[in-house]
């Protein structure tokens, strides 16, 4: 308002300016007339300013209105740049200062804001100490911080527990520390540390490995405990030490400092180290100095570590223990994420994996125990007393009292040989696929028999024991071509000579029944109480019986417990088969999911499940879930797992059916289902698919449309997800998607679809059709064929057995052309053979000889570098020569010039001096001196000297 309504001032000011901004610029100008010097940035805005204040005087003057709304909006882009500038500062939050992770009651130090400094202050002054290195938003931390508490009250009066915060930004232990993961425990014991704790993160399995790590060294003060010790099934190391001269004998900080080392090294603290001070109990172990070391190994020869070779110092002593250290039970613990440990382990061979709840903090585990009897028994190949031993302290029998644990030489074994020396009988059914099945498919063996045999309906004949029952199968199936008879109803016995022993028979009996039928068989009586069906009457209908659940071998020994199946048998059984089990523990209370995968049942009251994994034949077997875990099962299971033909069933992992809807069209099998619906039903065609084959499920409405052309009641259309259900070997298939056809009463015939043919529903129609059975129909099974149709159906029969007679013969001609072949290809193979004997020494001769022409080939370039050498000598002294004789004749040309001058000069003197008189001598001048005279030329006369010598002194004064 005073701007506008003040125009005189307005002028004059806007005057001043103008005159200001004249001289600024001529000052600029004269300036820049002398030198030459750059402007600085705030003259040429300012320069700017002006100018704009200029022009804005003159709008002034002319629209005053304009100048107004112009000041108004600079002034509100003044305030919002200010605004603007101000909140640039505050865009990004800062982080918001950590809190409390603990609470204050906790036993737990909580460091939050990542004192790590403060946390090593405090650790000095402690023995032991438990960092817990955490960060707030992880959730593992989370999870762990109730099981670090737990451990904490417990423990809290002994150790130390500090938890720092390393995400806090600002932290110390965020700058020192770079952690990959979260959370981390490290333990220390004074001076000694990190011991990082890598176990689960449980409360008892923390607690377990600080209390380990407090005691690394466990005392040994009696006899008892000493077998306790070394029962074990972890490895053990023993120290004996005499405390009576000083409080810390020589050698036991290195010992102590060894133990914590293993735990460092191996957080399972898979070595037990143990401190003897009695000298008695050390000579129990072969131990007599004071700083001796004893590792004890239950099969193998226990050591002594060798001081005298090795340097005693805590690290050699826990790689001397690691190195020799012997396995006997593992405990398997992955940790949920990627990890090679079970791919590792399960490549070793067949694995017996045992899940039992395991507490880390009780005194005594009873099953631990019995497993570890079971696992000593099973390796205990040569009868060693020591194990026979520690066996009898494990069943806290009163072992008596044993003079040395030292190593014994091995005691003579048993005669192998599995057949007993009494008679013996037991039931055996036939697996399906033997071939003497297709005519007896039960047998009565009886073992070591006369000549004459024994029949099984002999009273009072005991049953035949595991290993005896293997060895009679063994020696009846290399014979089992002589039960190749007629079906009959008869019960057909016959004798053979026992392939092990030649004092020794078997007796077998043998009579076909109704698979579906068979009920328990009395092996004391040799009576088959149900009644005999042939095999062909079940190819009269479309319907197959379900397996029965016998196993290969009967040994009933529930109804026969005077029966031993003792530990005789089983001992050493890990050397008399090339199945050998390695044993692994797991922990149910953490890894029970494992075992639902394996097979065991999702919802029981005792989490025990045992199960044997060969990776190498794709297959698991498990044990029966009804039984209970103990060692009469295990060793059963185990005896059961190592038989040459085991009567184990291979373990099928299906998914649950009932997730799957009820589908009209197609029906989806499982493996609970697979023999209800596509082996007795009628036909059926079957398509093997996966969740993840992406090809799989473009062939979803091909299946469709075939199921609505084809009625239900003569074809089922069905699917099966192979990637969730397992199947017998015979069903499994190679590729996805496959389909398979099971046709009508003929279930062992089933077809493959071509796999170059493509998948389309006229394709299908033409492969169902071409392979479907027409007279398995129900019209065509409802009329009975008549006369004419079977002479035919003979006459096709006999047409078409002709044509196989023809094809064998041609088969066997084309093998007597291969065997032919392949005479001529080992004659080939042969000569070859001696052909490449003969290159092989012409090859070698060559080599000799190629090795003395390259030593000939040195010699003559050594040779030739020498004479090389005097070629290049003679050549300098030649090139000297005709240097020399270069200067010679250059010397020879100027004597013949001098002697053609002096010879002219001679010839005028000589005119000269008959033309004047003769002078005569003066005898007092000295004779002038002349050039000198050649080797046999004549003097010069005297005037000869005189003429150059005025020619020169003419030279020199006309110079």
């Amino acid at each position: 308002m005073s701007e506008c309504g003040g125009r005189g001032g307005g002028n004059s000011s806007s005057s001043s300016d103008d005159a200001e901004d004249e001289g600024g610029g001529g000052g600029g100008g004269s300036a820049g007339s002398g030198s030459f010097s750059p402007a600085p940035a705030g003259a040429s805005s300012a320069g700017r300013l002006r100018r704009g204040l200029r022009g804005a005087s003159l709008m002034a003057r002319r629209r005053p209105e304009l100048l107004c709304g112009a000041v108004a909006l600079g002034c509100a882009l003044l305030v919002a740049l200010k605004f603007t500038c101000s909140r640039a500062k505050d865009v990004i939050i800062p982080a918001k200062p950590p809190v409390s992770f603990f609470s204050s009651r906790s036993p737990v130090l909580d460091l939050f804001q990542g004192q790590l400094d403060y946390a090593e202050h405090v650790r000095r002054d402690s023995e032991v100490v438990l960092l817990f290195f955490y960060a707030p938003w992880c959730g593992q931390s989370i999870a762990a911080r109730s099981e670090i508490e737990q451990a904490a009250s417990q423990l809290s009066d002994q150790v130390l527990f500090v938890a720092i915060n390393c995400w806090w930004n600002q932290g110390k232990c965020r700058r020192q520390k770079h952690f990959f993961h979260f959370p981390v425990i490290h333990l220390y014991h004074r001076s000694f540390g990190p011991i990082e704790y890598k176990g689960p993160m449980s409360a008892v399995y923390i607690e377990k490995f600080v209390r380990r790590v407090m005691k690394p060294l466990l005392y040994i003060p009696s006899q008892s405990e000493l077998l306790d010790f070394l029962s074990n099934y972890e490895p053990g190391v023993l120290g004996y030490f005499e405390f009576s001269g000083s409080p810390q004998p020589p050698g036991y900080l290195t010992f102590f400092t060894s133990a914590l080392l293993s735990l460092k090294k191996d957080y399972l603290g898979t070595v037990r180290f143990g401190v003897i001070t009695n000298k008695h109990l050390a000579k129990l172990v072969s131990l007599v100095h004071s700083g001796s070391v004893y590792l004890h190994r239950h099969f193998n020869t226990s050591l002594v570590f060798p001081r005298e070779a090795v340097n005693y110092t805590a690290e050699n002593i826990h790689k001397w223990a690691l190195e020799n250290r012997e396995a006997l039970l593992r405990w398997l613990r992955p940790h949920g994420g990627k990890s090679l440990l079970l791919n590792n382990e399960l490549k070793k061979g067949p694995a017996l994996l045992v899940f039992l709840p395991f507490n880390p903090l009780a005194e005594s585990h009873p099953l631990i125990d019995e497993i570890t009897e079971v696992a000593l028994e099973y390796n205990n190949c040569h009868g060693d007393q020591v194990v026979e031993r520690l066996l009898r302290h494990l069943r806290r029998a009163d072992a008596p009292l044993f003079r040395s644990l030292a190593p014994e030489p091995p005691a003579r074994l048993p005669d192998p040989s599995p057949i007993a020396a009494s008679p013996c009988c037991n039931t055996v059914v036939l697996p399906q696929w033997r071939p003497v099945s297709r005519t007896h498919n039960v047998c009565e063996l009886c073992v070591n028999q006369t000549a004459a045999g024994l029949g099984p309906s002999s009273a009072g004949v005991p049953q035949c024991s595991f290993f005896e029952m293997a060895a009679a199968l063994d020696s009846f199936y290399l014979k089992e071509r002589t039960f190749y008879h007629v079906v009959s109803h008869s019960v057909e016995c016959s004798n053979f000579l026992s392939s092990y022993s030649p004092f020794s028979y078997y007796t077998a009996c043998c009579r076909t029944i109704n698979r579906a039928a068979t009920g328990f068989v009395d092996s004391a009586q040799g009576v088959f109480e149900t009644p005999a069906v042939e095999f062909s009457s079940l190819e009269e209908k479309c319907h197959v019986e379900t397996p029965g659940s016998l196993p290969h071998i009967e040994e009933n020994r529930y109804l026969f417990p005077e029966v031993d199946v003792s530990s005789t048998n089983f001992t050493g059984l890990s050397c008399r088969t090339n199945k050998t089990l390695n044993i692994y523990l797991l922990d149910s209370n953490l890894f029970w999911l494992y075992a639902e995968r394996l097979g065991a049942p999702s919802a029981t009251r005792v989490k025990e499940f045992a199960t044997i994994v060969d990776v190498r034949e794709e297959s698991h077997y498990v044990l029966d879930p009804k039984e209970a875990l103990r060692k009469f099962t295990l060793e059963s299971f185990i005896q059961n797992f190592s038989v040459l033909y085991s009567p184990l069933k291979r373990h099928l992992i299906g998914s649950d059916s009932a997730q799957f809807p009820p589908q009209h069209l197609i029906m989806e099998v499982t493996t609970d289902t697979f023999w209800e619906v596509v082996l007795q039903k009628q036909d059926v065609l079957l398509l093997y698919y996966a969740q993840w084959c992406g090809f799989c499920p473009s062939l979803n409405h091909v299946f469709i449309q075939l199921a609505r052309l084809l009625p239900a009641d003569a074809l089922t259309v069905a699917r099966i997800d192979v990637s969730q259900n397992d199947l017998p070997w015979e069903f499994m298939v190679d590729r996805l998607p496959t389909i398979l056809f099971f046709p009508c009463s003929r279930k062992d015939r089933s077809v493959k679809y071509p796999e170059d043919l493509p998948i389309t529903l006229p394709n299908l129609l033409r492969f169902i059709l071409h392979h479907s059975d027409p007279a398995s129909s129900p019209r065509s099974r409802a009329d009975p064929p008549t006369k004419e149709c079977v002479q035919s159906e003979a006459v096709f029969q006999q047409g078409h057995i002709s044509h196989l007679e023809r094809e064998i013969r041609k088969l066997r001609a084309e093998i007597g052309a291969l065997q032919r072949a392949q005479g001529q290809v080992e004659a080939q193979l042969s000569s070859a053979r001696r052909d490449g004997h003969r290159l092989l020494r012409q090859k070698q001769s060559l080599e000799a000889r190629h090795g003395l022409l390259r030593l000939h080939s040195e010699q003559l370039r050594a040779l030739a570098e020498r004479k090389a050498r005097e070629l290049e000598e003679l050549a300098r002294r030649l090139q000297e020569l005709a240097d020399a004789s270069q200067d010679l004749l250059t010397e020879n040309a100027w004597l013949k010039i001098l002697v053609a001058t002096m010879g002219r000069k001679l010839e005028g003197r000589d005119g000269a001096d008959e033309l004047a008189p003769p002078r005569e001598a003066r005898p007092d001048r000295p004779e002038p001196s002349g050039p000198p005279r050649l080797p046999g030329s004549a003097p010069p006369p005297p005037n000869v000297s005189s003429a150059p010598a005025s020619e020169r002194s003419d030279e020199n004064r006309t110079g």
